[in-house]
């Protein structure tokens, strides 16, 4: 295995369930106003953002290093009901196929991640994207002061703008710093900051 593919399955294995199921609330705000096709969702982890996509009418896949993760994604859309189809890739190495209506990117962050890897994988991301298609790109601002990994770097929407380079056939349709209220694991209150970024790719 990959040192990627071991740290998200020893990450999955160790709980029957990491995440809530619920679909990421910046990825519901930014894709409920789309027009249902084909959607990727790259970093699916356990099918949140995945099933919610289904159960909207787009046709999806998931894809996610952990295979741990992709079995859990197709058991939250059976027992919804929605059929989501999946591949495991380690995205530095290996990308799916294809072009989409739709690649969303949520939060994708690694502890175990190269230099550059991100943006590599988010450069393909958007060159999946289908003409008339769109890119979002989910991600957080800064990590909460209990977490582990307070030297992450967590790039800003400008840093992923430069990072992607895109042409003048994109416009952005969403560029913002989001806060919301978060609770830590011992009771904490603190107020977490994320970047959305939504972009169009016109031909």
């Amino acid at each position: 295995m990959t040192t990627a593919q071991e740290f998200w399955e020893t990450f999955y294995s160790e709980r029957d369930q990491v995440w809530s199921g619920k679909p990421n609330p910046l990825l519901v705000r930014e894709a409920e106003r789309l027009t249902p096709g084909s959607a990727l969702d790259i970093g699916c982890a356990e099918g949140g953002d995945a099933v919610w996509l289904a159960k909207r009418g787009w046709r999806v896949l998931g894809v996610d290093v952990s295979q741990v993760a992709l079995d859990r994604a197709v058991k939250h859309a059976y027992d919804a009901g929605v059929e989501i189809s999946v591949e495991r890739h380690d995205l530095k190495a290996t990308f799916p196929e294809g072009l989409y209506d739709l690649v969303s990117a949520q939060f994708l962050h690694s502890p175990v991640e190269e230099d550059g890897e991100r943006n590599s994988i988010l450069k393909k991301a958007s060159q999946a994207v289908a003409p008339g298609g769109y890119l979002i790109i989910g991600g957080h601002a800064g990590a909460p002061s209990w977490s582990e990994h307070q030297d992450y770097y967590f790039p800003t929407t400008k840093d992923v703008l430069d990072h992607l380079a895109l042409k003048d056939n994109w416009i952005v349709v969403t560029d913002e710093v989001v806060e919301r209220p978060l609770t830590g694991p011992d009771g904490q209150q603190e107020t977490r900051r994320d970047n959305v970024l939504t972009l169009k790719r016109l031909f």
